[in-house]
């Protein structure tokens, strides 16, 4: 086959897997998961069931393929935050907010057995891999330069501000994300330099977040989260079950 063919062939083909995701996504957000066909889904997109069976074997593996193109898109911006100019907090900062942001509105356009069959393909537990590379570069650069905290590894690090961060799907709103992001940021740009990394170096991160933690209590700002709870959520997340002090902030 001529090369020119085989490039407009796989043009084509592109093109309705394109097309096919788009409709799907559409589809779902009109009817809900379990209300969506095979047929429906070839009719909206304009081709026949058999040309679609022969991309796609049923909607769950359509919807998987559309939610990878998405976690593509949220890699390429998150990568572009992290490689635009100013200081390694600055982009932090930026790409922490944007990946929170991401994870708010998910849970809001999306009910929870859609985001459960999405979570399924092995590309999230890839784009997480890809996710923490970008966050603990970022950490390692700014506790170089003196910018960030460099008492705890950039890796465990990395992992805090993923897990706390995971909390902003149970927000209720922007603000409130936003508060979520400020408070994990914070807890990154504390460098304690005199204070040698110990056999449990999350020790110190746990105590600074129950005193960032009672700040922001004290400010009011917590009663605007959710349930009041979502901060006590952070804390949970990073301590990992091991600090006890901190189940004083759920009460």
């Amino acid at each position: 086959m001529p090369r020119v063919w085989h490039a407009k062939i796989e043009a084509h083909r592109r093109a309705v897997r394109d097309a096919t995701l788009d409709s799907t996504a559409a589809l779902v957000g009109e009817h809900g998961l379990r209300s969506v066909t095979m047929s429906q889904i070839a009719a909206e997109t304009g081709i026949g069931r058999a040309t679609l069976y022969k991309y796609f074997p049923d909607v769950d593996a359509i919807l998987v393929a559309w939610h990878e193109r998405q976690v593509s898109g949220h890699l390429e911006h998150l990568g572009e935050l992290r490689d635009q100019a100013g200081g390694a907090g600055e982009r932090l900062e930026a790409v922490l907010e944007a990946y929170a942001l991401i994870h708010h509105d998910v849970a809001i356009v999306h009910g929870g057995e859609l985001v459960a069959l999405l979570h399924r393909g092995g590309h999230v537990g890839r784009a997480q891999h890809l996710l923490r590379d970008f966050i603990r570069d970022l950490l390692t650069e700014g506790a170089e330069t003196g910018d960030l905290r460099n008492d705890v590894s950039s890796d465990e690090l990395a992992g805090y501000c993923l897990h706390a961060l995971s909390a902003a799907s149970g927000l209720s709103s922007k603000a409130a994300v936003r508060r979520l992001v400020t408070v994990t940021r914070r807890v990154a740009a504390r460098p304690l330099t005199s204070r040698p990394l110990d056999a449990s170096p999350l020790a110190p991160l746990a105590v600074e977040l129950f005193d960032l933690g009672l700040e922001v209590l004290a400010d009011g700002t917590a009663a605007e989260l959710e349930r009041g709870g979502d901060l006590a959520l952070l804390h949970r997340e990073v301590a990992w079950e091991q600090h006890e002090p901190l189940h004083l902030l759920e009460a």
